[in-house]
């Protein structure tokens, strides 16, 4: 299934690594795109969508 997040606090690419290594710690084979300007991050992955969030939240980032 494929995620679409709004992660307004993504501010740069170091942060974008930071939810992917996030992503990835739940799903290994989930690929994870961000993009710092819209503040958009598609995840595909098989894993639950919660477990997904909340990787991302632990991280230290909000989702809209």
């Amino acid at each position: 299934m494929t995620l679409q997040l709004k992660v307004p606090n993504m501010a740069c690419s170091a942060c974008a690594d930071t939810i992917t290594k996030a992503v990835q710690t739940i799903d290994a084979r989930a690929t994870v795109q961000a993009d710092t300007k819209t503040k958009i991050v598609l995840v595909e992955t098989n894993a639950p969508e919660t477990a997904i969030k909340n990787a991302i939240a632990n991280a230290g980032y909000t989702i809209a």
